[in-house]
């Protein structure tokens, strides 16, 4: 008997820090069948890609032994949406079939999940097949909620308004045109409360944005008061970075260049050209009125993993901060944007979370206990201006973690030109050739 069934509506759109845009024109449907293998991933984003091949070129597997599960369409390299919304790259470069990109020795069933049920070891998909399993990685990302912030899908379907955001394929180019656009009046960018992908995304086209109305003419940071244009950034955050070693310099860098900080300013609703914003106390809302706003919506995790037992009560898979083994079920791992990790979502995490789930999945199948353990690293590129990167690395506990720092003895908290380079050239390109190829673990190298 078939036991915690849950069900859901579907796979909603927006994925983990890097990610598959959901599409739901998926494959044809098929008869129920029943589908049996030793390992099935779900989710084909940065994650399940990593995850799976680096399962894979383990040579413990032989074809079709392990499975992945996605309805997408399209794979998104999503950090390059910031690079889009500056102007630097175009979103179609950054895009790949999501079929190209799984090795043929891997099941492929692109569909969307209907249930778990992890008592029968057993995962039901949309169409009605069952697919089987003797381990299970749930890595499906998040998802992104436009309809957080009233207003807000209208006014990003609107080639008029001046609303945008680098989370969407569909609205990633629209920022570039909207700065673009903006010859004066008040810009402000929104970072709201709660976990989001990449938490340093929200400013980084922000200062993007400044760097561009400075080169053209328009704002001044040394006389920011009399520029034609003024610049704000609302955040539901208390800081501009959770990490106090960046934040300090951030916010130096923000006093410095005349952005009025609104901190604990969440966005809720957007009519016209006003801003409303809920206060702390979620009761009192003040309203800003705008010539150009880039918004970053609340995001969490997909109906289909938070309404299952699988996750915990903020609907994340619940797994073990260092091994990423589920607390409740053994068998059952989790990585990426969807696990309850509490780290900074991003790619950079993912390099360091999956050789650590990989090795411990594969000790778990030989009977082993795991033995491998995930410190919490990850990594934030912080584009500071056009030509410059400040390079957050840190692991667990706000404690930074520098590669560079420990390799040259330098400090990465200053922006730097190399780091530019790092994630306008390198990062997208060892990406694609070899992170979902499972041939990358961020700064420990390449894998053999």
């Amino acid at each position: 008997m078939f036991r915690r069934r849950v069900k859901f509506a579907g796979w909603t759109a927006g994925r983990s820090v890097i990610t598959v845009q959901r599409n739901f024109a998926t494959a044809s449907s098929v008869s129920s069948a029943a589908r049996s293998h030793k390992v099935v991933v779900i989710g084909c984003g940065t994650a399940g890609l990593a995850i799976s091949h680096q399962l894979l070129r383990s040579g413990k597997f032989a074809q079709d032994d392990i499975a992945v599960v996605d309805p997408a369409t399209w794979h998104h390299y999503q950090p390059g949406w910031t690079l889009v919304g500056g102007g630097l790259k175009t979103k179609e470069e950054l895009r790949s079939p999501l079929n190209s990109l799984i090795h043929p020795k891997l099941k492929f069933y692109n569909n969307n999940v209907d249930a778990f049920f992890p008592e029968d070891n057993l995962v039901t998909l949309g169409n009605g097949d069952k697919v089987s399993y003797e381990q299970l990685v749930v890595a499906p990302g998040v998802g992104v909620n436009y309809g957080s912030i009233k207003g807000l899908p209208e006014a990003l379907a609107s080639p008029d308004s001046l609303v945008s955001s680098i989370y969407g394929y569909d609205t990633c180019d629209k920022v570039f045109r909207t700065i673009e656009k903006l010859r004066n009046g008040v810009a402000i960018f929104t970072q709201p409360s709660g976990v989001i992908k990449c938490a340093g995304a929200p400013q980084k086209i922000m200062w993007l944005a400044l760097d561009y109305w400075k080169r053209a003419g328009l704002y001044d940071p040394s006389n920011h008061s009399g520029s034609v244009i003024k610049i704000n950034f609302a955040t539901g955050l208390p800081v501009m970075f959770g990490v106090p070693k960046y934040n300090a310099k951030l916010e130096e860098m923000r006093s410095q260049r005349g952005v009025e900080g609104l901190f604990q300013h969440d966005l809720v609703a957007i009519e016209g050209n006003t801003a409303t914003f809920a206060l702390p106390d979620g009761k009192e809302h003040v309203t800003k009125q705008f010539d150009l706003l880039h918004v970053v919506p609340k995001m969490g995790p997909h109906s289909f993993v938070k309404n299952s037992s699988l996750a915990n009560e903020a609907g994340y898979v619940d797994v073990d901060d260092g091994t990423t083994r589920h607390d409740k079920y053994p068998n059952i791992w989790s990585a990426g944007d969807a696990s309850s990790l509490p780290t900074s979502k991003t790619a950079a995490a993912i390099t360091a979370e999956a050789p650590v789930l990989v090795r411990n999945l594969l000790r778990s199948m030989e009977g082993k206990e795991p033995d491998a353990t995930y410190d919490g690293y990850t990594s934030c590129p912080l584009l500071t201006e056009y030509g410059k990167v400040l390079l957050a690395e840190f692991k667990y506990g706000g404690e930074p973690k520098e590669t560079f720092g420990n390799w040259l003895g330098i400090d990465q908290a200053i922006p730097r030109r190399a780091f530019y380079h790092l994630k306008k050239d390198f990062f997208p390109w060892v990406y694609r050739k070899s992170m979902v190829k499972g041939t990358w673990a961020g700064p420990k190298g390449w894998i053999n």
